[in-house]
């Protein structure tokens, strides 16, 4: 479903990611890990179109996606959880979610758009209870809640997330990474990039390790995880550490 091919990207003069390839297939979850300023951010704001790559190229679902912009990504099916999580703070929760589905303005029916709001409230049970709440007086978690919520409101069949537990107390990332299971059993696609590798670990079956804006490990979460040494030096796993 997404391929990512040599990418290479810079903020000014400053490159970050150094020819990073990635792939993704349908219905599939798979996580970008490593260590802070590795490029893990840079290469997710480059796929959803907030930066453009200087080199290389981006596919979704076979069509060069390279450069273009996010709204029209969220319109072919890419939905966006990104850095800050980019809430109308002024704006009631449901007001957010129905925002969410602008997309679909004046080609679905605003019944099915209420039925999806509907189901956001299944997923995230607190977001009805504070359905008419401002969204800048949330919580952190309640905030992160309604940001998947609001990006699944496209209906998209792939969906970005940057770093869903950051912050977050350990419930909460539960509940999040319940959601995301959820979500991935209905057949949507998920690329995340996590600090947490418990949490993603716990989601995703495959991963990608970088460091220094560089892959330097690709595989199964087993394989990860039967790997001390990388893991150690990458993931921030102590010496005493039986696993990660």
């Amino acid at each position: 479903m997404l391929e990512v091919e040599g990418v290479v990207a810079a903020y000014g003069a400053i490159e970050v990611l150094h020819g990073v390839s990635v792939k993704v297939a349908a219905g599939d979850a798979v996580a970008i890990l490593g260590p802070n300023g590795a490029g893990k951010t840079t290469l997710l704001r480059s796929i959803a179109g907030f930066l453009k790559p200087r080199a290389g190229h981006i596919a979704f679902d076979g069509r060069d996606i390279t450069g273009i912009a996010p709204e029209r990504l969220v319109r072919a099916g890419v939905g966006q959880v990104l850095e800050g999580r980019q809430l109308f703070g002024p704006l009631s929760v449901v007001e957010n979610l129905r925002l969410g589905a602008y997309a679909r303005f004046g080609k679905s029916p605003r019944a099915d758009i209420e039925a999806d709001v509907e189901r956001v409230y299944a997923l995230f049970p607190r977001l009805r209870e504070r359905r008419l709440q401002k969204a800048g007086t949330l919580s952190g978690g309640e905030q992160m809640m309604l940001a998947v919520g609001r990006a699944i409101m496209c209906k998209p069949r792939l969906l970005l997330l940057d770093e869903p537990s950051v912050g977050l107390a350990p419930l909460v990332v539960k509940d999040i990474y319940n959601a995301l299971q959820a979500l991935r059993s209905e057949g949507i696609t998920l690329l995340l990039v996590e600090q947490n590798p418990e949490a993603a670990f716990a989601l995703v079956s495959r991963c990608y390790v970088l460091e220094a804006g560089r892959v330097v490990h690709e595989g199964t979460t087993d394989a990860l995880r039967a790997s001390q040494d990388l893991a150690r030096f990458y993931l921030g796993a102590s010496d005493e550490d039986d696993d990660l």
